[in-house]
């Protein structure tokens, strides 16, 4: 079991809940957050107990995204030093997306740059009414590199745009009828929202939705003739596993 400095971590009701809890700093994603998010995430994965993962922030704000007292002193490295620097958030969203267990964002306040990036690398997003989200890093010079290859997969290309190079923030209802979160609820209800979310995993097959989540994002990168033939394989897959089999089984026996 890992002993946390900035995140909390506990589970309930099958479900493992990741708390960002570097409230003093806007839940900014420095060095130990990450690492401590990533190790986080290979605990929840590894539980058997565990079927869906809430991540989800203490304080204001969801998370302020990259820690700029970090990125100052990193910029001061070599290129080779940034190149493995920036590696570190990036494997964290690739985890996120490899994981085989449903991952939800619950955003409440905002969710900026490298933190709307976080949100949306996650599976489903629920938001409070006036949460914001907004890809800041152009006002600083800095670009939104690792943030716009997930948001380009959420969004429309113009939209994509917009927001990348705008830096406005973006409403809740915005991100909603963008396609970019699934929810939004009143502020005093995130809690309760997001549980009914997750709950919804705890009545469908595990591994049919790991299959699930693995073809899609797989057939990202796939051309149509390519994601139907990965379709195929995770189609015969599917059938050989116990909760297809017992699934099958128990509609053809009804009454």
């Amino acid at each position: 079991m890992n002993t946390f400095q900035q995140i909390i971590y506990h589970s309930e009701n099958s479900t493992a809940y990741i708390t960002l809890n570097r409230s003093e700093k806007r839940n900014a994603l420095g060095e130990i957050l990450i690492q401590e998010l990533k190790q986080a995430l290979t605990q929840a994965e590894s539980d058997k107990t565990i079927r869906v993962i809430v991540i989800r922030a203490a304080g204001k704000d969801f998370c302020a995204g990259a820690d700029l007292a970090h990125l100052e002193k990193i910029s001061q490295a070599s290129i080779l030093e940034n190149i493995e620097d920036a590696s570190q958030l990036a494997e964290l969203f690739l985890q996120i997306r490899r994981i085989s267990k449903p991952v939800i964002a619950a955003v409440h306040g905002r969710a900026l740059a490298g933190g709307a990036g976080l949100a949306s690398a996650c599976d489903l997003i629920v938001a409070t009414c006036s949460a914001q989200f907004a890809y800041t890093e152009t006002r600083i010079g800095f670009v939104p590199a690792l943030v716009s290859v997930i948001a380009r997969r959420n969004l429309s290309e113009k939209i994509a745009f917009e927001w990348l190079t705008s830096a406005r923030p973006i409403s809740a209802e915005e991100a909603l009828q963008a396609g970019f979160i699934n929810r939004v609820c009143d502020e005093n209800n995130l809690s309760e929202e997001t549980a009914k979310m997750a709950s919804q995993y705890l009545q469908v097959s595990a591994s049919a939705v790991a299959l699930t989540k693995r073809l899609l994002y797989q057939t990202d990168a796939l051309s149509f003739e390519q994601s139907i033939k990965a379709a195929i394989d995770v189609n015969a897959i599917a059938r050989l596993t116990e909760d297809c089999q017992q699934g099958i089984n128990k509609f053809l026996v009804k009454p």
